[in-house]
């Protein structure tokens, strides 16, 4: 399967795409691929890689949920000339219409004192989460292919994911069910009040141990943001009691006023960018 050049002007990088990406385990999607600005006269330089969800939101105004993108290829344009990076590359990967199925972490559900909230869970969204076989999906076919193709970095900490809502959920999901594979994740307005501290203790029970890993946390004020921030500080004390270190292996932000949306997330998305790349050649 080859990737088709897409013709636009991407802050200087190149985007690619890979129509109708077929998988064992999951849905048949799209796949794009943002190559930072200097990647075809690099040479043997290999480069971290950021997995994102929702990848339709990434770069297109015309394909994003609010015809607002994230601007991922300009903030990373703009730290690299900072210095904060050397650059990236960004594989979004395209939601489909079992978007809340995929994205829900399945296993906390399984669990039999989180009974009620996997029953409401099927009643609201037509069926059980099958973000397991999301997660094969990324792990075991779309990971190789980016591999294969691309200069791109194969170890645990240049291999990146993030994103927000119910992509939160699922960054933080994927770290902790794939700690060898995943060594940064970035979990943005994370959708916590779809099943509240439950899903809060589960997921602190299945965090990799701390020194291994980072994680970026936020929330903002507005909207279905304003309901995070009880749960997000429940999840803050479990990472001090795991052995997390602030500043250090995870950072939480709150933003005042900021809502639930692409417009909020791409006015902030250098924050989690620079903390996540940080150190990375």
């Amino acid at each position: 399967m080859s990737p088709i050049r897409i013709d636009a002007d991407y802050s200087g990088g190149r985007l690619e795409r890979f129509s109708e990406f077929r998988s064992t385990f999951a849905l048949t999607r799209t796949i794009d691929v943002w190559l930072p600005p200097g990647y075809d006269d690099a040479g043997a330089t290999h480069y971290p890689v950021i997995y994102m969800h929702d990848g339709q939101n990434l770069f297109e105004p015309a394909d994003a949920f609010i015809g607002v993108d994230w601007g991922i290829d300009e903030a990373l344009v703009r730290l690299m000339a900072e210095g904060a990076t050397q650059g990236a590359i960004v594989v979004g990967v395209w939601n489909t219409e079992q978007r809340r199925r995929e994205y829900m972490p399945e296993q906390p559900l399984l669990a039999p004192e989180a009974r009620q909230v996997a029953l409401e869970f099927r009643r609201d969204h037509a069926g059980a989460p099958i973000s397991d076989g999301y997660l094969r999906m990324l792990v075991e076919e779309v990971r190789p292919l980016i591999d294969d193709f691309y200069h791109a970095y194969t170890d645990r900490d240049h291999t990146l994911i993030m994103g927000s809502s119910m992509g939160g959920l699922i960054s933080l999901y994927a770290a902790c069910e794939y700690p060898d594979i995943y060594g940064r994740a970035g979990c943005l307005s994370t959708h916590w009040s779809i099943s509240g501290s439950q899903l809060v203790q589960a997921m602190a029970e299945m965090l990799p141990r701390p020194g291994t890993h980072r994680f970026y946390f936020d929330y903002g004020t507005e909207t279905v943001d304003a309901f995070y921030e009880p749960f997000q500080l429940e999840m803050d004390q479990a990472m001090e009691q795991t052995g997390y270190v602030r500043g250090k292996d995870w950072i939480t932000r709150k933003f005042e006023g900021a809502e639930h949306s692409e417009r909020a997330w791409r006015a902030r998305v250098e924050i989690p960018l620079r903390f996540l790349l940080e150190g990375l050649s």
